[in-house]
């Protein structure tokens, strides 16, 4: 019978392959062993010897010690989404779910969660303390994009042109482009202003940990610039009279826009947020009445 310990490096390892997005047929086939066997494996019903393990581990791009570490370790939960703050009623991109969106959020907090703990072994610092808070938010776009092109319909534009992703499969018209930020609420931004659907993702940081968790999560079809209604503005760029940097010309989005995508929020955390100053319309502009001369 297999051992406690030969359990839980099974499930330790199970959850490590299902965050890099692979499956049992590929790293079995890596490992010379048949995919019954690795899925006995990682539910703790067969023993392996340490030649085994050393050949899994190889296959998932690891070793043994990171891997022991990892099942033994006290470990917090990994955050999740709660199911009690998505908005049903939500407008969302054709073809894409809650259960979607759902899968995609946990798996980027996933990985997250695993590059950390590779950083803090080596170092005692998580990601975040190594970047700027603009460039990490970015690093979690990419994540987040790539979960989306794992769990969902929508797949990465490989030519890396605007949109992100595309719905290649049922909807080849639609994309979707994704950004993230630390800043509730914050409307959309963006290097080129394009029409379509955009995804803005707000998360909270542990400092101390470098988990984060998603808190909103907003979706808007937006206007392009240039066009009628347009739903972003150009924004230049100013240099810090301190550091002489210049941050990369951009375009935000117009207050139509912003409330826009706040109206689209499709999950919203209310334990940490509060809505109930945010606008979500904007008030049409009146002309002021000039006082005619006697």
């Amino acid at each position: 019978m297999p051992t406690q310990a030969n359990a839980l490096i099974g499930r330790t390892f199970r959850a490590l392959r299902e965050s890099a997005g692979l499956s049992q047929e590929k790293i079995a086939e890596k490992a010379g062993i048949t995919y019954q066997y690795l899925s006995a494996v990682e539910n703790g019903k067969e023993n392996f010897t340490v030649g085994v393990l050393e050949t899994l581990a190889k296959a998932l791009g690891t070793d043994i010690p990171t891997l022991i570490q990892l099942a033994f370790s006290e470990r917090v939960a990994i955050p999740v989404v709660s199911p009690g703050y998505f908005c049903n009623s939500a407008a969302l991109p054709p073809s894409l779910t809650l259960e979607h969106l759902a899968a995609a959020l946990n798996a980027t907090h996933k990985v997250i969660r695993l590059i950390n703990e590779t950083l803090r072994k080596v170092s005692g610092r998580p990601l975040s303390a190594y970047i700027q808070r603009n460039n990490f938010s970015g690093i979690v776009s990419n994540i987040l994009c790539d979960s989306f092109s794992r769990l969902t319909p929508y797949r990465h534009n490989h030519d890396q042109r605007y949109p992100d992703l595309i719905c290649k499969e049922t909807h080849p018209e639609t994309g979707l482009e994704v950004k993230s930020t630390v800043n509730a609420n914050k409307g959309g931004e963006s290097h080129n202003g394009h029409s379509g659907w955009h995804v803005i993702a707000c998360f909270s940081l542990d400092e101390k940990s470098g988990d984060i968790r998603f808190i909103q999560i907003m979706f808007a079809d937006l206007t392009g610039h240039g066009q009628p209604g347009a739903d972003w503005k150009h924004q230049r760029s100013k240099v810090n009279k301190t550091t002489g940097s210049q941050r990369t010309e951009t375009y935000i989005t117009t207050p139509g826009g912003t409330a826009k995508l706040r109206r689209g929020t499709v999950y919203l955390d209310t334990s940490v947020i509060d809505t109930s100053r945010r606008r979500t319309s904007v008030k049409p502009k009146t002309k002021r009445k000039t006082k005619q001369k006697k």
